[in-house]
């Protein structure tokens, strides 16, 4: 069995019945379900959602995306080996801590594999919601040029590089272009303030201007919740991104809920504490990879620069990256994810007909 066998590189051609065309996003791929399927699986499982509710598969890959583009290694490996269900795996652990703790739902209905969620559909909120609590990344870069505003955020003098923030921080981002909104460019991921969200509530998608307020409630219990819990495994919470969307459960209410991947090695930084208390940074998240990536060409700016994209596209796809960085991306995702849930992960050998076999057998969705 070549490693190659065991990634799941493609996951936008399963035999999974649906009557719209599968949406292939950079790591996962969203199957809708027919109408039928998905109220014959909401009476069958008894799922607490509509009953005309629209439900989707969600495939996990064990793609890697930075700076906007897929890589992949020598020897033909088109993925990291144990990546999609190590992301899965963490996800759904603090999705279940956050059940325990009596936080919102998620979209996750079901998990017939472990890299397969069933999932209903939500209305997204358009905001990337990023919660901070150590002052790096894009926030010490503008910080260090002499910026003291952060997304409508007066921030004090004297903050220190990789150090704890004063208080916990929103600092929310555009998720998508969207036009229209006075004061917001129309561009993808660019930083907005709560002002912005205020004045412009609708076009975010929030149904009231009260649920602003809801989300970032939902935002400071998720990240707590997450941090107390990996802190009891030696690891510090720095910063994250949430989604957040509505649905409308059984009894007809609208509510807000915790949509995509939460606490992930690639939504997070994690650092590991013991480290950190003696001095140095030790990343149990992506960003390990993307500093590899901006060491490893010779002209950094292509990565960093959105004006250059079809070079850094061309990076991408013209490069096969050493076989020992995916490998060592594959210890850091299978480790944290160890260490989360307590079990280990194992990697399928043939991840795509398992995937075939339980949707058809338990599920009976495939053709």
């Amino acid at each position: 069995m070549s490693l190659a066998d065991q990634v799941l590189a493609v996951n936008d051609d399963l035999p999974i019945r649906t009557n719209k065309p599968v949406h292939s996003g950079k790591v996962r791929s969203v199957y809708w379900l027919t109408e039928e399927d998905s109220q014959r699986l909401i009476k069958e499982k008894g799922y607490d959602v509509a009953p005309d509710a629209p439900l989707a598969i969600m495939v996990i890959s064990d793609r890697i995306s930075a700076f906007d583009c897929i890589w992949r290694g020598e020897g033909g490996l088109k993925g990291v080996p144990g990546k999609g269900a190590a992301l899965n795996a963490i996800s759904n652990h603090w999705f279940e801590l956050f059940k325990q703790n009596g936080l919102a739902d998620s979209h996750i209905l079901d998990i017939p594999h472990p890299l397969v969620w069933i999932v209903q559909k939500a209305t997204p909120i358009k905001i990337e919601a990023i919660c901070r609590k150590y002052i790096t990344g894009s926030m010490w870069r503008a910080y260090s040029k002499g910026e003291r505003e952060f997304c409508g955020i007066e921030l004090p003098e004297g903050l220190e590089k990789d150090k704890v923030l004063p208080e916990l921080l929103m600092t929310p981002s555009t998720k998508g272009i969207l036009t229209g909104i006075p004061g917001v460019p129309e561009a993808d991921d660019v930083n907005i303030t709560r002002k912005n969200i205020e004045d412009n509530f609708a076009a975010f998608n929030f149904s009231s201007v009260a649920d602003i307020a809801e989300y970032e409630k939902l935002l400071k219990q998720g990240f707590n919740v997450i941090s107390e819990a990996l802190d009891k495994v030696d690891q510090m919470f720095v910063d994250t991104k949430f989604e957040f969307g509505y649905v409308t459960d059984a009894a007809g209410n609208e509510k807000l809920i915790y949509m995509d991947e939460v606490g992930t090695p690639d939504s997070s930084r994690i650092w590991d504490k013991t480290a950190y208390q003696q001095g140095k940074i030790v990343e149990n998240s992506k960003e390990d990879f993307r500093q590899f990536l901006l060491n490893h060409f010779p002209d950094a700016d292509i990565l960093l620069n959105k004006d250059r994209m079809p070079e850094r596209e061309a990076l991408a796809r013209d490069n096969e990256l050493p076989l020992e960085t995916l490998m060592d991306v594959s210890k850091t995702y299978t480790a944290i994810a160890e260490k989360v849930t307590g079990r280990p992960i194992v990697l399928s050998a043939n991840p795509k007909q398992e995937i075939i076999d339980v949707l058809g057998s338990q599920y009976g969705l495939i053709d």
